[in-house]
């Protein structure tokens, strides 16, 4: 059930992005400030777009692979 809705989600919370990529909620939120997790900010509350972190993920899966030597 959690899985359904987690593919419904268009944003994450940072709790539900930290427990994703398997880090601290407080890391996540040092990433985030960083720059390095894109997020949105919406009052008080910051939304990790889902498309966007799929991408990012995505995208340093292709870099790490790029990057390894053959």
């Amino acid at each position: 059930m959690e899985n359904e809705m987690k593919d419904m989600n268009m944003t994450y919370t940072v709790d539900q992005t930290a427990r994703i990529l398997g880090l601290s909620r407080n890391g996540t939120y040092a990433l985030v400030r960083e720059g390095k997790i894109p997020a949105l900010r919406l009052g008080k509350r910051i939304l990790i777009p889902r498309r966007k972190l799929e991408r990012m993920l995505s995208d340093d899966q292709q870099t790490s692979a790029e990057a390894r030597p053959q």
